[in-house]
This record gives C-alpha cells, structure tokens and sequence, in this order.
C-alpha cells in the first residue's frame, strides 16, 4: 500500500492532507527516475569525530571564495523525480533549479548540484515519520557538537516555526580551505512529523538564493512511500 504526503496543501490552505492511495496512486500518473546522473566532486558535510575523540585544533587557512554570488533572480526551476529508500521507500517529486544535475549519495539522499560544483541541494526521505522537525533537528545538532574543530563550524540560527512546526537550522563550516553556508529544514507534515530533510549549501554570499531555492524546494515536496 503506497503512502503520499505533499507540503502544497499546508502552504495554500494551513493544512496538510493526509491521503492514502492504493497501488501506483499519488498523482495518477507512474513514477519517473532521472537518467541524467552524474558524478560531481562533492564538498563533504560535516563529519563527527567517533564518540570519545578529542576535537583537534584550528589549523587551516580560510581561502575567500570571491565567486560571484548566485542571483535568485536568474534561477530557473524544473520539477525533478526520484527515489530513496530507507526504512520505506520513497517516491520523491519536487522543483529544484533546472540545470543542477542529479546525484545518488547515499540511498535515502537525493543530489542536485550546481555546474560549478559550488552549491547543492539534498533532499532526504524514506525515513518513518516517527519525530518532529524538532525532534530531528536536536539529533542534527548533537551530532555537529562532534565535528572536528578544524571544520570551524558555527552554528547561526535555530528555529521552529510555531504555525508549520517545520525546523530550520543554518550553519557554516570549513570542509577544506573555504566557507560553506547551510540551511537545513526538516518540512512537517499535518500530524507534526517530520516528511522531509532539505539542505542547501553554497557560499556565504549566496544566502539570498540557497533561502529561494529551499523555498521552492519546501512549496513543491511531494512523497509517495511504498514498503521495501
């Protein structure tokens, strides 16, 4: 038995249906998987130290990345398809700029990418809506207290929205010479479960487009999920 969860109803009406759909339901039509993936060189996220290791000292030289920022207003979007899995899986539709190319990571993440390799975004799902936003944000930053201190990660904002119950947490940090700004949110469904995990990284000065990107991104998410 397929499962859909769409963000669309809660942004036009302050709900979220919730509507199960027998077989290959969901928008009627069947689901379509990108072709065009590629391989891009990847600017890691923040990676933990094991538990019980000490952090290590700031050592790098911050580089300034004097690329010209991304312009919102110069985006253009396309609505992309794809699956991940995890504990269901997830039959994912959402818009995201029209020339980033499509990426599998790892199996519960979806990729696009910039041409520049600069900026992307991750859109994560086939996790069990079993925690809030909340809930999922705490875990992020608990995990982030283990990044080593040579990432220079700084925590800049932290919030759940009281009416949507979606969490947003924004952060930079240094995964080889150059600063990285990320936005992380996790978009609520109607029960106040977590459906959706966005992030968009890019560079400082590209704050204004990665906020519109992840808009669209939170407007357009829809998700099917169907047992393994």
């Amino acid at each position: 038995m397929a499962r859909t969860w769409t963000r669309r109803a809660l942004l036009g009406s302050g709900l979220v249906v919730l509507t199960g759909v027998g077989g290959a339901g969901g928008y009627g039509v069947g689901i379509y998987l990108d072709n065009d993936a590629t391989t891009v060189s990847d600017a890691a996220d923040p990676v933990a130290l094991p538990k019980g290791s000490r952090a290590s000292a700031p050592a790098k030289r911050v580089v300034p990345d004097t690329t010209k920022a991304l312009s919102a207003d110069s985006l253009n979007y396309k609505t992309r398809e794809f699956v991940v899995t995890e504990a269901v899986k997830s039959a994912v539709r959402v818009r995201v700029p029209s020339n980033w190319s499509y990426t599998l990571p790892e199996p519960k993440v979806g990729r696009f990418t910039d041409p520049t390799g600069r900026r992307y975004i991750r859109i994560g799902a086939g996790f069990a809506l079993d925690r809030s936003p909340e809930q999922r944000m705490a875990t992020k930053m608990s995990d982030l207290n283990s990044v080593p201190a040579d990432q220079m990660l700084t925590i800049k904002s932290s919030d759940v929205d009281p009416q949507t119950k979606s969490a947003t947490l924004v952060y930079t940090f240094v995964p080889e010479n150059v600063v990285r700004h990320v936005i992380v949110r996790w978009v609520a469904n109607g029960n106040g479960d977590c459906m959706f995990e966005l992030a968009v990284t890019g560079l400082p000065q590209d704050r204004v487009a990665l906020e519109a990107i992840l808009k669209q991104a939170e407007e357009s998410a829809y998700r099917e999920d169907s047992d393994l």
